[in-house]
């Protein structure tokens, strides 16, 4: 017959499972949204954009219930160490991604000011995408790495920092010659830095979470670690 000190620990090691389940299925929701921005603004789809703003609220009532449930397993479980690092890295790892969802939300609110009616189509808006991309596929490893407790994959996700920064500087370059040379586009164009802002800010997020999950994960802060050299590309 199980003893009550291990029906505790069956009870707070489900609660680190959903705990871990819900960042997951946050990360899920903020992944979809980012893609359903960008295709939203390849398409010039106001309905889809509209949609995605809509959608954010799912993402605000999982980081609520992330909230309530960390703090109950603090208070309740009197978590040790790892675990403790665990939950608490929950709590901000939430709070994060909750504000990638809303980057995905100022996204998709620009779409219908950057496709205005007989506006010529702008080059950049192709290659936003693709920074989108890997500012998603960062998102998606950060929060695997959470879920695997995995140290080194929260490293890599912050060694793609660099390549997303490029896109973003390549993409300003581009964008504030066009407007430079087209003047009568430079409303749409501001729009459109502000959406490539948004997803650098997202990679900075993405980034951030790392470094928590880093620490869950060692008991170490990333500023504290012996430098690795990185090999060139």
């Amino acid at each position: 017959m199980a003893t009550g000190h291990e029906h505790t620990v069956k009870a707070f090691d489900e609660d680190i499972k959903h705990l871990r389940a819900l960042i997951s299925q946050m990360g899920g929701l903020a992944e979809e949204a980012i893609s359903d921005a960008m295709t939203a603004l390849e398409r010039g789809d106001v309905a889809l954009a509209k949609q995605v703003r809509a959608k954010d609220k799912a993402i605000d009532a999982i980081e609520a219930e992330v909230e309530k449930l960390a703090v109950r397993v603090i208070a309740l479980r009197a978590p040790m160490a790892d675990d403790l690092r665990d939950c608490v890295a929950a709590l901000k790892i939430a709070g994060v991604v909750e504000r990638i969802g809303d980057y995905a939300k100022n996204i998709a609110k620009r779409v219908s000011l950057i496709h205005t009616s007989g506006s010529e189509r702008i080059e950049a808006i192709s290659v936003i995408p693709a920074m989108a991309q890997l500012a998603s596929e960062m998102v998606h490893e950060v929060l695997d790495a959470f879920s695997a407790r995995d140290a080194e994959g929260a490293i890599r996700v912050i060694e793609r920092d660099n390549r997303l920064d490029d896109f973003y500087d390549s993409i300003f370059r581009t964008l504030v010659t066009y407007m430079v040379e087209n003047p009568r586009t430079v409303s749409e164009v501001a729009h459109l830095l502000f959406v490539a802002k948004n997803i650098e800010r997202i990679g900075d997020h993405a980034t951030n979470v790392a470094e928590m999950v880093y620490f869950a994960a060692t008991g170490q802060y990333l500023a504290d670690r012996d430098p690795v050299e990185v090999p060139e590309a």
